[in-house]
């Protein structure tokens, strides 16, 4: 893949006449900790490839074959310093894979990493289809505040070669393990970035079919009515991650210390019940539109109150559908209707009701807090995640010094009135 960089000073707010396929705007109404971090991110493409998994789509009633399974990684790291921040990512695949496109951003292609000291790894995976650009709002952000961050081409799941779902729902958990343990010691094709990967200390983050993916990696094995379902993985193959099987006790990985969950899609069609989901281990975060049709948000409200082996958050953007938090903004290209598709791309990134720049800050925000808390061991982060259920209800009230007053209760973070719209709950262990 070829790419062209433009020199571009580190800036945390992009005016509109710049913002044409941006993926590092901050809006002047974005919570604090959306903002980039004082590290300039490096970005590096490798080709990855798992021994031994099964070829799900050439998989017949009578033949399981093996192959070494391709995945395609973006890596964003922090940089060297002296480092000049800017770069564009030319030849990503729209949503129709016939369309090419060029995103622009703050990460510098084949940069030096940096010298000071390990970094911890979050994993990135998309959803259905997408591809390891998607969410590259969040691979930028993140290894800006100090951290690896690993987004995945899932194959047979991208816009570029989209094929049988079982794959999908067989792979998801394998592959975000398979590149957890590959970062987590890297020195055989990277021994400068290997260097700064803090490889025991991981988070993941996954979208739709990525946070159904993440789901199962963190301990929720599924329902053995799901491993039988005509239209998904054949020959009862998805038992690998059936609750309370031995393959599936084996998945949860200790390596991997939270997980943010986008919307993630299963519960809606059977494929966890109660017992499955009271599996999950890892501190949790989930995201969601209150009006989700697609993983349905009774459903995500249904795996945050029966997640209950651990602690968790569930975000909700009121009147927000499928695309809540994840998606980048759409490029400029997929406002118009192309070969292939029978909606403009526009679509499959953006909401009806809100601004996908805006979601994408909260989200940044979010992930913020929440992984410093738990990869870094940030307690100051926990004043974010300690909130009053519903933004509405908060009391924005300010002293003379500019100090928050004992009537203030707005949430941590956001001005005054920049809350409007969303609710965070959280519910401990056992609850």
């Amino acid at each position: 893949m070829k790419h062209v960089f433009a020199a571009a000073a580190m800036a945390l707010t992009v005016t509109p006449a710049m913002a044409e396929n941006r993926i590092d705007i901050i809006r002047p109404d974005a919570p604090a900790l959306a903002a980039y971090g004082a590290h300039v991110v490096g970005v590096r493409t490798y080709e990855l490839s798992n021994p031994g998994q099964i070829d799900i789509v050439n998989t017949t009633a009578d033949n399981a074959p093996i192959y070494d399974r391709p995945l395609t990684v973006e890596v964003w790291y922090p940089a060297a310093a002296g480092t000049e921040p800017g770069g564009t990512y030319e030849g990503v695949n729209l949503r129709a894979a016939s369309v090419q496109v060029a995103l622009e951003g703050q990460a510098v292609r084949d940069a030096a990493p940096s010298a000071e000291g390990k970094f911890p790894l979050i994993v990135i995976s998309h959803g259905y289809p997408g591809n390891r650009f998607l969410m590259a709002h969040l691979g930028e952000n993140l290894a800006s505040k100090g951290y690896v961050t690993v987004s995945i081409d899932h194959t047979d799941s991208t816009y570029a070669d989209q094929n049988a779902f079982g794959s999908t729902l067989l792979n998801r958990p394998l592959d975000q393990d398979f590149v957890v343990e590959t970062f987590a010691d890297f020195s055989g094709t990277a021994p400068e970035l290997a260097a700064i990967i803090d490889g025991d200390t991981v988070g993941v983050i996954g979208y739709s079919m990525g946070g159904y993916g993440a789901l199962i990696y963190g301990g929720a094995g599924v329902t053995q009515a799901s491993t039988e379902y005509p239209w998904g993985t054949p020959n009862g193959l998805l038992q690998r991650h059936l609750a309370g099987s031995e393959t599936h006790a084996s998945m949860p990985n200790d390596k991997v210390k939270a997980i943010i969950s986008i919307a993630p899609w299963g519960k809606n069609t059977g494929f966890w019940d109660a017992e499955g989901l009271a599996g999950f281990e890892k501190p949790l975060m989930l995201m969601a539109g209150s009006v989700d049709d697609v993983s349905v948000y009774s459903a995500l409200r249904s795996i945050f109150a029966e997640t209950t082996g651990t602690k968790r958050h569930l975000l909700t953007f009121e009147n927000a559908n499928h695309n809540a938090g994840a998606p980048m903004p759409s490029p400029a290209e997929g406002y118009q209707m192309v070969e292939g598709l029978d909606f403009a791309p526009f679509e499959h990134y953006a909401d009806a009701v809100w601004d996908n720049t805006r979601m994408n800050n909260i989200a940044q925000h979010f992930a913020t807090a929440f992984m410093d808390l738990h990869l870094k061991g940030d307690a100051d982060k926990t004043a974010y995640l300690d909130l009053i259920p519903n933004a509405k209800d908060g009391v924005h009230k300010m002293g003379e010094d500019g100090k928050p007053t004992d009537e203030h209760s707005y949430w941590e973070g956001f001005g005054a009135r920049t809350a409007a719209g969303l609710m965070f709950e959280t519910l401990d262990a056992g609850n």
